[in-house]
C-alpha cells in the first residue's frame, strides 16, 4: 500500500521515487519509540552508518547499538497502516508536503539545531521555508496595548519583505499573523498538533487564510495527531529554529514564550523584547530579557538593523554568520568560569572574565536559561552540577 500512496504522491509533488521511498524510511525512524533526534545524533556520532540504513539491520546489531527489544519490534514491524495515512494524506489536496531531514528542500537554518524534526509535514508554500524569518511570540492573553504593539511590529516588519513565524495561538501568536496578512506579507504558523487537527479551534480560519494568502502551515507530528500539552515546547524549538531572531511581545517570566527565547539563543538566534508598564506582571518576562541582553524594541527599525546585512537571503551564509567562532566559544567558557558556587557579583564576572559588560550580560542571560547559572541578590551563582 505505501509503494502505491507514494507513485500517486510522487506524481502531485513531483518527487523522485528515490526520494520517496527516503520519506518512508524517515517515517519509519519517527516510529521508532524514545529515539528522538538528539539521541539518533549520538547515536551516529559513534558509528559511521547513515540513519535509514539502521532499519536494514539485524536485531543483533541494533542491540549492539544499544537499540531495545521493544524498539527493534518497531523496526522490523513498523506501523504501516500509520505510515500509508500520511502518504494517502500527501495526495488529498493541493501544496501538501513532507520533507524528510535529509531533503533539499528541507529549511537549512532548521536543520542546523540540535534536534531537528524527522519529518516535517505543511500545507502552503513551501518555498519561505527559507525566507528571512522573524518569530515574534507572546502571551494568550495580552492586553489591548500588548495587540496594538505586536499588530504594528508584526505589520511593519512584514510590509519590509520578513515572514514572520509563530506558533497559531490565541493572543500574540494570532496576533502577529493577522497582522502580517494584512500586510500582504507572508506568515508561517508552526502546529503543536497534526495538520488535520488544527488548535486552537478558534483559528481554523485564520489557518486557512495563512495557506490562501500564500502562507505556510507546519508540523513535526503525523496529520492526526491531537493536541498534547508536551507538543507546544517541542513546537517551539521549531518556530525559533526556522527563524534568524525572536522577538518576545508580554510573557510572564515563566511561560512558552520564555521557552521560545531560552531555544533561540542556544541556536544562536537574536532575541528581541517589547518593555512594557511595570505594573503589568506580562511585562516582566520581557524586562528579564532585556536585563540579561536582549535587544530593547520600540519600532521596527530596532529590528531591521540587525539584518541590515541579509539583503539578499542567502541561508547557508546566514547560519554560517550566526555560529561562533572558536575564539568566541573560549571566551564564553571563560565567562562561565568566572561565575561562583557561592555569590558573585557582576562588576566581579566582568573583571575576571574581561569581556565586555554588553557581552557578559548576553552570555548570562544564556546560561540562566539553560540552567548553568541563577540570578540571586548580590549578583550570580553558578548551579551545582554544572
Amino acid at each position: 500500500m505505501a509503494q502505491d500512496v507514494l507513485t500517486d504522491c510522487n506524481d502531485s509533488d513531483k518527487a523522485n521515487e528515490s526520494d520517496g521511498s527516503k520519506l518512508i524510511d524517515w517515517l519509519r525512524i519517527q516510529l521508532i519509540p524514545q529515539l528522538g533526534p538528539a539521541t539518533l545524533t549520538t547515536l551516529l556520532e559513534s558509528t559511521s552508518i547513515p540513519a535509514t540504513d539502521l532499519l536494514s539491520l539485524p536485531p543483533r546489531e541494533l542491540r549492539s547499538l544499544g537499540f531495545k527489544d521493544h524498539q527493534i519490534n518497531a523496526i522490523e514491524r513498523p506501523n504501516w497502516q500509520l505510515i500509508d495515512t500520511q502518504l494517502a494524506w500527501l495526495t488529498k489536496g493541493e501544496n501538501r508536503f513532507a520533507l524528510h531531514l535529509k531533503n533539499e528542500n528541507y529549511p537549512y537554518l532548521l536543520q542546523q539545531i540540535s534536534s531537528p524534526p524527522f519529518v516535517i509535514f505543511g500545507i502552503g508554500d513551501r518555498s519561505i521555508l527559507n525566507s528571512l524569518q522573524l518569530a515574534i511570540v507572546g502571551s494568550r492573553n495580552p492586553t489591548q496595548t500588548g495587540k496594538r504593539i505586536c499588530s504594528e511590529l508584526a505589520h511593519d516588519v512584514a510590509a519590509q519583505g520578513m515572514s514572520v513565524t509563530s506558533g497559531l495561538a490565541l493572543g500574540i501568536d494570532a496576533c502577529a499573523h493577522n497582522a502580517a496578512l494584512s500586510a500582504n506579507g507572508r506568515t508561517i504558523a508552526v502546529l503543536g498538533s497534526g495538520l488535520n487537527n488544527i488548535y486552537p479551534k478558534r483559528n481554523v480560519s485564520l489557518a486557512d487564510h495563512i495557506v490562501d494568502q500564500g502562507g505556510l502551515l507546519i508540523s513535526e507530528f503525523f496529520v492526526n495527531t491531537p493536541p498534547k500539552a508536551e507538543h507546544f515546547p517541542r513546537r517551539n524549538r521549531i518556530v525559533s529554529g526556522l527563524s534568524h531572531g525572536v522577538l518576545v511581545v508580554e510573557a510572564a517570566v515563566r511561560s512558552g514564550s520564555l521557552i521560545t527565547a531560552k531555544y533561540a539563543l542556544e541556536q544562536n538566534r537574536e532575541v528581541f523584547a517589547v518593555p512594557g508598564s511595570a505594573l503589568n506582571p506580562l511585562s516582566a518576562g520581557c524586562h528579564h530579557l532585556i536585563k540579561q541582553g536582549a535587544k530593547l524594541v520600540e519600532t521596527y527599525n530596532d529590528i531591521l538593523e540587525e539584518f541590515q546585512n541579509v539583503s539578499s537571503f542567502d541561508s547557508g551564509a546566514c547560519v554560517r554568520n550566526l555560529q561562533k567562532s572558536p575564539c568566541e566559544s573560549l571566551a564564553t567558557a571563560q565567562l562561565l568560569d568566572s561565575v561562583d558556587y557561592d555569590v558573585t557579583a557582576l562588576d566581579v564576572i566582568i573583571q575576571r572574565s574581561n569581556l565586555p559588560i554588553k557581552e557578559v550580560l548576553a552570555q548570562l542571560l544564556q546560561y540562566e536559561l539553560r540552567g548553568l547559572v541563577a540570578t540571586v541578590s548580590g549578583g550570580y551563582v553558578k548551579l551545582r552540577g554544572k
